[in-house]
């Protein structure tokens, strides 16, 4: 778990960090989608009030991460498969047409730059978070390649979206490899000039990623299903 929150900075300052704990948390799947968070235990791995705590999980409760469990508690959400299908619809069509833009659009810099940061990756250690963040910069350096700027707001957003499903799709075994392939295939299109292929080669990128986050819902189900029932004492 991360390390205790200190209250020093009056309650605004504890509430950011007891969310962007629990946040933290479910991203790096510490926290199990099903499983039930307690209050209590909370309070006590932040070494905060109940106040913070609770106010942290009301906001994570409107975005869709937790919910009230039925009979009390409240528990770390089951993804929505027909949610995570259409997102990633969407997203396939966005990022289709930003690598189909760039192509048409982006200047010798900024292929250059595509291109060195398609090298970056292929001589990275094997390790999904680091993968994770340089697929972040390639895929920015591409949408602003776009030269779209409504196109870039809204990837942007989606990203956000897609970053709240938890575990990075680059964890499941044998991904780096396919989506660094994927990432050269839409470099090597943009190079070329040649807009109809950077899409395809774009939408095909998400839809593989798609599968991916498939298998990790898969997952975190059958792990939730075998978890224990916590019972409040309180």
């Amino acid at each position: 778990m991360a390390n205790a929150v200190p209250d020093k900075r009056g309650g605004g300052y504890v509430l950011e960090r007891a969310y962007q704990a629990l946040l933290g948390a479910i991203r790096q799947n510490k926290f199990q989608p099903g499983q039930r968070l307690l209050e209590t235990q909370i309070c006590e791995w932040l070494h905060i009030s109940r106040t913070p705590v609770r106010e942290a999980m009301r906001r994570l409760q409107a975005q869709g991460l937790l919910e009230h469990r039925p009979g009390g508690g409240v528990t770390v959400c089951l993804h929505d498969f027909h949610a995570v299908a259409e997102l990633y619809v969407f997203r396939e069509t966005l990022e289709g047409t930003a690598a189909g833009l760039a192509a048409q659009h982006a200047d010798k810099t900024e292929i250059d730059l595509l291109v060195a940061l398609f090298k970056i990756q292929q001589d990275l250690p094997h390790d999904a978070e680091i993968h994770a963040r340089e697929n972040k910069v390639l895929h920015d350096h591409l949408y602003r390649a776009a030269h779209n700027q409504f196109l870039l707001k809204s990837l942007q957003s989606l990203h956000e979206s897609v970053a709240l499903l938890g575990r990075t799709t680059l964890s499941v075994p044998g991904r780096i490899e396919v989506a660094v392939r994927e990432h050269g295939e839409i470099v090597s299109a943009i190079v070329a000039r040649d807009p109809e292929r950077a899409q395809e080669m774009a939408r095909q990128h998400v839809r593989s990623s798609y599968q991916a986050r498939v298998r990790l819902i898969m997952e975190a189900l059958d792990l939730a299903a075998r978890l224990p029932v916590e019972v409040d004492s309180q």
